[in-house]
């Protein structure tokens, strides 16, 4: 019997370079979008922290190496946000940049909607305000 060789999301995209290029975009329009204010807001001065450790989520959220996990253990996203008020519109807008940054950055539309149905499930779980 044959094996089945699995592939993940993250090598689908495009592996490391593309989580890379898809992180760096999504802050990019968060910092220069004005409709992305509220969302810029709830973030500090200096994004490339949040950066970092958004590209080390994704690269183990879509089956690459855990690195999050390595570095700082059991993401624990809700708990971790917490600090921040996210509402209705700050959600709308992350969702709003990770979209555009998703369709900028992964060619093949079937692998974009893969990636955004749970994306957008848990944009909706951070919301933590009225």
């Amino acid at each position: 019997m044959a094996e089945q060789e699995t592939t993940t999301l993250y090598e689908a995209i495009g592996g490391d370079p593309t989580v890379r290029a898809l992180t760096h975009r999504f802050y990019e329009l968060m910092d220069t979008l004005p409709e992305a204010a509220r969302c810029r807001a709830v973030h500090p001065p200096d994004l490339s922290g949040s950066e970092e450790k958004f590209y080390e989520y994704l690269t183990g959220w879509l089956g690459g190496p855990p690195i999050y996990v390595e570095k700082r253990g059991h993401p624990m996203l809700r708990r971790r946000h917490f600090v921040a008020e996210i509402g209705p519109q700050a959600r709308d807008e992350w969702l709003l940049c990770f979209t555009r940054a998703l369709e900028e950055t992964v060619e093949h539309p079937k692998l974009r909607q893969i990636i955004l149905d749970p994306i957008t499930r848990l944009a909706l779980h951070m919301q933590n305000k009225e």
